[in-house]
């Protein structure tokens, strides 16, 4: 234990003297180009030294703000704000319609406006937020009623890991593992049933992505086709999904007039006129003012998937597990505050029905497809194109299984974590003020999620090149 401690002292330390080697000229000077992130730490270390500082509490609240940490970033505002330093009203007006807080953020923009009357400048940049915030509060009246039977935070890298699709519904994949000359790694692909046909998005940062198609001629994929304008309008176009219908396209885009960051779309292609119709934006509670994406739904199981960054780590992302209503049900309610909560999802127990068991549901959600081989197994584990395992007793090489043995055990840990997590989320949501301990037990909560899902994903890795050697 001595140990330990004097190693994170000197770890503080080090940490302390590179920060000293930036002075708050640096911070001040990053923090007005933009660079959040890097004058984060600097302004954080001085906070430390002057926690009454109004600036600094403005400065730290909005690299916060800006850089996701939206659960920390509050009491830094609310404080500057009380200290009224007039540009923390516009930040933490925002910071309030991101949480659905309408009416409070509404009363900070109106202490901005007084504080810049003759600043026209200042007033066009409040015009803006205050149009972001009726058009995020008229979206709450569109909310729909869905049954959220499932989350599960995940980083960024494997979200794809949740979902577990039945053979039916087609494959998801990351697709620079199809296409290996691609360098883009968060994107996905689609591969339908049959394996005959893939969606995918292709592109760069500079010209923008959009969505295309391959279909299979004889062994390779070929005939590559842009899906028209109707989809690839502007921003970019990816996490393709089609049903078994073939006809039906979900996707996420950063353009069509999204809330912010990517939204979530679909449309209907269209027999008669060999084109795509005009993309629907789908309701809250799919969509936020964050990153939502990656709709997935499998017919044979009844349920459904999407992402969303919402309230997350920087690294993180959640995925919801849903029931697909037949056709829209909107939420019935004249309650602002219940609209906001189901609008951005403030608990998943609250889009439950009374006496309703989810359980079946939950399960089949994470059995990886359902077949009848998967079934009779304990589990599904891809060694190669050749062999696919089910039982322990499968593996030939004893060092491989042992190490799928530990990711097992290690599964069962992060779901229990994870379930924590769930919980403490939904504390946090319910809580009217900020509740500096739960968010503190997120973060942490958070980073242990993070190191066990990389553990679990680094032991299979290791475990399926192992069994890949014995058995070539």
């Amino acid at each position: 234990m001595k140990i330990k401690h004097i190693i994170s002292t000197l770890l503080l330390c080090v940490s302390a003297f590179l920060l000293h080697g930036q002075s708050m000229e640096d911070a001040r000077s990053w923090y007005l180009e933009g660079r959040y992130a890097e004058a984060l730490p600097v302004f954080q270390q001085e906070y430390l030294n002057d926690p009454d500082n109004a600036a600094l509490n403005q400065w730290v609240g909005v690299s916060l703000l800006k850089t996701g940490r939206l659960m920390e970033a509050g009491k830094y505002l609310a404080f500057a704000s009380q200290k009224k330093i007039p540009e923390s009203f516009i930040y933490l007006g925002e910071l309030y319609t991101l949480m659905y807080r309408f009416e409070a953020a509404e009363e900070e923009f109106e202490k901005y406006q007084r504080a810049n009357r003759r600043n026209e400048e200042a007033l066009e940049k409040l015009a803006v937020k205050r149009e972001e915030a009726e058009r995020l509060r008229r979206a709450t009246n569109r909310t729909e009623d869905i049954q959220i039977i499932d989350s599960l935070v995940l980083p960024k890298t494997g979200f794809l890991t949740a979902y577990k699709l039945s053979l039916s519904s087609g494959s998801l994949m990351p697709a620079n593992e199809f296409f290996r000359h691609m360098t883009v790694s968060d994107k996905t692909l689609f591969m339908n049933e049959r394996q005959d046909k893939i969606y995918y998005s292709q592109g760069d940062s500079d010209t923008g992505f959009d969505l295309f198609t391959m279909d299979k001629l004889l062994d390779s994929f070929g005939n590559e086709k842009k899906l028209p304008e109707s989809v690839n309008m502007d921003g970019d176009q990816a996490f393709p999904f089609v049903l078994s219908d073939g006809l039906t396209l979900y996707f996420a885009s950063t353009g069509h007039q999204s809330l912010g960051g990517y939204d979530l779309y679909v449309t209907r292609y269209n027999l008669a006129t060999d084109s795509y119709l005009t993309p629907n934006q789908l309701n809250m509670p799919f969509n936020s003012p964050f990153n939502d994406y990656m709709m997935a739904i499998d017919e044979e199981k009844g349920i459904g998937w999407f992402a969303s960054d919402r309230y997350q780590h920087a690294d993180s992302v959640c995925v919801y597990t849903f029931i697909p209503n037949a056709q829209v049900i909107l939420v019935d309610s004249d309650d602002p505050l219940y609209l906001n909560s189901r609008a951005r999802i403030a608990s998943i127990t609250e889009t439950w029905k009374a006496g309703n068991d989810y359980a079946p549901l939950r399960a089949a959600a994470q059995q990886q497809n359902i077949s009848h081989e998967a079934a009779a197994g304990d589990f599904l584990f891809v060694i190669n194109d050749r062999a696919t395992y089910h039982h322990l007793s499968d593996f030939k090489n004893d060092r491989a299984r042992s190490l799928f043995s530990q990711a097992l055990g290690l599964e069962t840990q992060f779901r229990e974590l994870n379930k924590e997590l769930s919980e403490k989320r939904e504390q946090y949501a319910g809580s009217s003020s900020a509740n500096n301990t739960i968010a503190s037990e997120i973060l942490t909560l958070e980073k242990e999620t993070e190191t066990l899902f990389r553990e679990i994903e680094r032991l299979k890795l290791q475990a399926r090149n192992e069994e890949a050697e014995t058995i070539f």
